[in-house]
Formats: structure tokens, C-alpha cells, sequence
């Protein structure tokens, strides 16, 4: 069984090495079209691929690493080497976007003359590599590391689809300016996506709740169940993006019912919100007292919080 996991894993994660030996072979054949050619958008194009074939290799490093077994070091396991993967890959992604609109608007102060008909069909091509890698990158497992290495291939994607558009344009009409005014609108939409990935990533870093997942939510449901008086000390966090994990504190009135109570508990929160790591500790219900400010105070079922 264990030796069928260990193919599986590795099945998901080969299509990294494919997709870094195609991407690599064509960066250097299309940044030698972008000198003979006088192309930023090529040679910008090919500076995407050579980062694409960079973020590639610290995908495939980091899923790796990722499928490493827990220890008494990582208790948890490596899982969260694809999220450092996907923010160096997203921090990568910044800097090639700052060096593109500082060379775009060199190119548009100082316009220079351009190949047209090389660069579209260098550019054609590209695109036809770059289909072919998210192809075969999408038989990867999908996670934040496969999402970030992805953005880079998609950013080329649509960089060689910008290359043919300006090559089109400049010869047939000889407007140069087209090039790197292109390649702003660009460097302009991979930054959103760029952004939203690399916020992604330093939330589960940060052991934010997930998106999907309310606390409050999860909170009142715990308070409603038999046997819980209140709920306090309340943490979800991802491991990953698809491990979630749970720790709370339930105060009960009996430690007698804890056993049901905590079976109950842990079959709500992974039934109804995914939550399959979960930690909970009982405590005896307190009678009064007031609330540390640094406790998550979760109200019990029929009371309201005071304003």
C-alpha cells in the first residue's frame, strides 16, 4: 500500500520536471529571437521562461520536500514546503514584473526597430510551448506550490500572445511604441493575480482561518452541543491549504460526559466544515468571572454577547 502512495506521489508531482526541461529549451531559443530580433516583448517573454523553468525547479523541490513524513523535529511534516515554494515564486514574480516596466517604459522613451515578422512566429511558437506546459502541468496536484508555478506559465502565456499581437501591429502599420505599451498592460494583470497568490500564501503562513471557514460559525456550533456550556481559546488554522487543523477549549458541567462530548465534537467540526486535525480540551464550567481579552469567548447556545 505504502509503495502505491509513494507511485501516486510521485505520478502528481513529475509533470514539474517535464514541464522545467520544455521551458528551459525554449527560454534560450526564444531570447536569441528577442536579440536577433529587437523584441522587448520576446526577450521579456524569455526572461519569463527562465523564470518559469527557476519556479518550476523550486516547485518540484518543494513538493519534494512536502512528501517527507512527519518527525520529532516536524511534527507536523514538511506539507508547508509547497507554501514557502509558492511565496519565493510569488516574490520572483514581482521582481520580473518591476523589471519589465522599467525596460517598458526605457522602450517607450527610446523606441527601437523591431524584427516584426521573426517576432510573431518566434511568439507563435512560445505560445504553443506554453499551452503545452500548463497541459501538462495541470496533471499535477493542485496546491498553492502548483498555483504559484502555474503563474508564471500562464503569465507567459499571454506575454507571447502579447509578442504576436505587437509583431502583427508593427508590421503592418511600423507603430513601435506598441511593444512595450503591451507589455505594461501585461506586467499589469499578471501583478493582480501575482498579489492575490502571494496574500494566499502569507495567510496560511501566518495561520490565518482559512477563507472557507467563519470561527464564530464554527464556534456557535460547538457551544450548541449537548453538554457545552461555552467555548473559549478557539484556533483554525491551515497546515496547508487542504489541511485544516482545530484546537479549542470546551467547558462542560460533568467530566463524566466528556467522552460522547468529544466524539460529538469531533465528528461536527469534520463533517460539516472539513476540520481533520482537532485538538480539544475539557474544563469545568466556571460560574463567573470575567473574560480575558485575549481569549476568544465563543457565547453558549441562547445567550447573546453584551455590548
Amino acid at each position: 500500500m505504502s509503495a502505491h502512495r509513494h507511485g501516486h506521489a510521485e505520478a502528481r508531482h513529475a509533470p514539474f520536471g517535464v514541464a522545467l526541461v520544455i521551458t528551459l529549451g525554449y527560454a534560450v531559443v526564444e531570447l536569441f529571437g528577442g536579440l536577433w530580433t529587437g523584441s522587448l516583448a520576446l526577450i521579456s517573454d524569455a526572461g519569463h521562461m527562465f523564470s518559469d523553468a527557476l519556479a518550476l525547479g523550486l516547485a518540484a523541490i518543494a513538493a519534494w520536500l512536502a512528501r517527507r513524513p512527519a518527525g520529532h523535529r516536524h511534527s507536523y511534516g514538511w506539507a508547508r514546503a509547497e507554501v514557502i515554494g509558492a511565496t519565493l515564486n510569488s516574490l520572483l514574480m514581482l521582481l520580473i514584473i518591476v523589471a519589465l516596466v522599467v525596460e517598458a517604459v526605457t522602450r517607450l522613451l527610446d523606441p527601437r526597430p523591431v524584427a516584426a515578422l521573426g517576432m510573431t512566429l518566434i511568439a507563435l511558437v512560445g505560445m504553443a510551448i506554453n499551452a503545452l506546459v500548463i497541459w501538462i502541468m495541470s496533471r499535477a496536484e493542485r496546491t498553492l506550490n502548483t498555483r504559484a508555478a502555474l503563474l508564471h506559465v500562464i503569465g507567459d502565456l499571454v506575454s507571447s500572445f502579447a509578442a504576436v499581437v505587437a509583431g502583427t501591429v508593427i508590421y503592418f502599420t511600423g507603430w513601435l511604441p506598441i511593444d512595450p505599451i503591451l507589455s505594461l498592460v501585461i506586467a499589469g494583470l499578471i501583478l493582480v493575480s501575482t498579489v492575490r497568490l502571494l496574500r494566499d500564501t502569507v495567510h496560511v503562513l501566518m495561520e490565518g482561518v482559512p477563507p472557507a471557514l467563519e470561527l464564530g460559525v464554527i464556534g456557535k456550533a460547538l457551544a450548541a452541543l449537548p453538554g457545552v456550556e461555552s467555548v473559549h481559546d478557539l484556533h483554525v488554522w491551515s497546515i496547508t491549504p487542504g489541511q485544516v487543523a482545530l484546537s479549542a477549549h470546551l467547558e462542560i458541567r460533568d467530566l463524566r460526559q466528556w467522552p460522547g462530548t468529544l466524539a460529538a465534537a469531533t465528528s461536527l467540526v469534520h463533517e460539516r466544515y472539513g476540520i481533520g486535525h482537532v485538538t480539544l480540551q475539557p474544563e469545568l464550567h466556571r460560574t463567573g468571572g470575567g473574560s480575558d481579552t485575549a481569549v476568544i469567548r465563543l457565547w453558549p447556545r441562547g445567550r447573546r454577547p453584551r455590548k
